[in-house]
């Protein structure tokens, strides 16, 4: 039995393979029960979640399901390809037929999205009818979504979410699940390296430089905005912004008094509301005299192999992206290049000209301040 950790900090972080021989657990719960008869008879791998749960797993893996959003995408490009991803949520599934892996794998468009319900509750039924050997689902959201899992027997491993350690884990399990270690810490070290890019350059930058920017998770359905704690605070700091909302927490719901007192510089819309579009911004006359709004700095977050504004395998150029708009003096990235250059070995796919428009939504954000330097030259 090869046995692997993956842990909540990057401290703690061990990669450790172990041989061991096979334990009888002995007359435990039948979802256990289960779960050890069905992989009984090959090599088995044992992972140690985020929350710090040990799950045992066939060491080939041919049908997993991932009900965290992001995690459909990662998987797809550590595999290089769907063959052994057989359920998402559907919000996956929408990033996906919304992005550019609609085109690169048609195949994804077929993976059933009915696993799960309302939010992140499992669908069991339709996860026993799609067998899969794992799923990932969330480890933050408590009890009532990973109960029906356990009961039903149904090997489990759990995520964290919220800051780039956690993101690091995933690709580390991603990886060693898959078998594809190799292409995974190509991943965390491209991630790293990025990191530390930016950090560096923006040491020299004080604060009264830095513009102010506010990312909405939600704008049309209501006015949530991202705060102290989440991915999204995380990488406008990274990128040299102050966040208005940085004294509050996770995403709270804000007025568009609110808005007009904070007065942001710049402002960042989420890719999950498809309908989205800076124009929505400018349209709403309450915010025409809010600075974003006067010098159309209004910015759709990018949609890649997945929506770039959570933590995902294409964080990087999203990083570098944001290094751009905020900090356009200090950085001149050719942004189109990078992206062909990194999607070649990540997908094994080079884009087209007019799928990397789509990728930076040149349609929408073409009228924006500055955006020129991202279009095709």
């Amino acid at each position: 039995m090869k046995e692997l950790f993956f842990v909540k900090n990057r401290s703690e972080r061990i990669l450790s393979f172990v041989f061991l021989a096979l334990i009888c657990l002995g007359s435990r719960a039948a979802a256990e029960g289960r779960q050890e008869a069905e992989i009984a008879d090959g090599p088995v791998l044992t992972i140690t979640d985020q929350t710090g749960r040990r799950v045992a797993v066939p060491s080939s893996v041919e049908r997993v399901v991932t009900i965290p959003i992001p995690a459909a995408s990662m998987m797809i490009a550590i595999d290089g390809g769907t063959d052994r991803l057989v359920g998402m949520h559907p919000k996956s599934k929408s990033a996906l037929e919304e992005g550019i892996l609609r085109e690169f794998f048609p195949e994804a468009l077929d993976i059933r999205s009915d696993v799960v319900g309302n939010g992140f509750m499992p669908n069991v039924e339709t996860l026993l009818q799609v067998d899969p050997q794992l799923v990932f689902q969330w480890g933050h959201l408590g009890a009532d979504v990973t109960d029906p899992l356990e009961n039903a027997g149904i090997n489990t491993a759990l995520l964290l979410y919220g800051n780039q350690e956690y993101l690091e884990g995933w690709i580390q399990a991603f990886g060693t699940v898959l078998g594809r270690e190799e292409k995974a810490q190509r991943i965390l070290d491209w991630h790293q390296a990025t990191l530390e890019e930016i950090r560096g350059a923006m040491e020299a930058v004080p604060q009264d430089e830095k513009p102010r920017v506010l990312y909405f998770l939600r704008y049309l359905s209501s006015k949530s905005v991202a705060a102290q704690g989440t991915y999204n605070d995380f990488y406008l700091n990274l990128a040299g912004a102050v966040n208005p909302a940085g004294d509050m927490k996770s995403f709270p719901e804000i007025s568009e008094e609110q808005i007009i007192a904070w007065d942001p510089e710049i402002i960042l819309l989420n890719g999950f509301e498809s309908d989205l579009s800076p124009a929505d911004v400018y349209g709403n006359e309450k915010l025409a005299d809010v600075s974003a709004v006067k010098n159309h700095k209004v910015y759709k977050v990018p949609l890649g192999g997945y929506r770039w504004d959570p933590p995902n395998q294409e964080s990087p150029l999203m990083w570098k992206w944001l290094a751009m708009v905020f900090h356009p003096e200090m950085f001149s990235y050719d942004l189109r290049a990078e992206i062909v250059a990194n999607y070649e070995w990540i997908y094994g796919k080079i884009p087209t000209e007019d799928q990397i428009d789509g990728i930076l939504r040149i349609d929408m954000n073409a009228d924006a301040a500055g955006y020129s330097v991202f279009k095709r030259k």
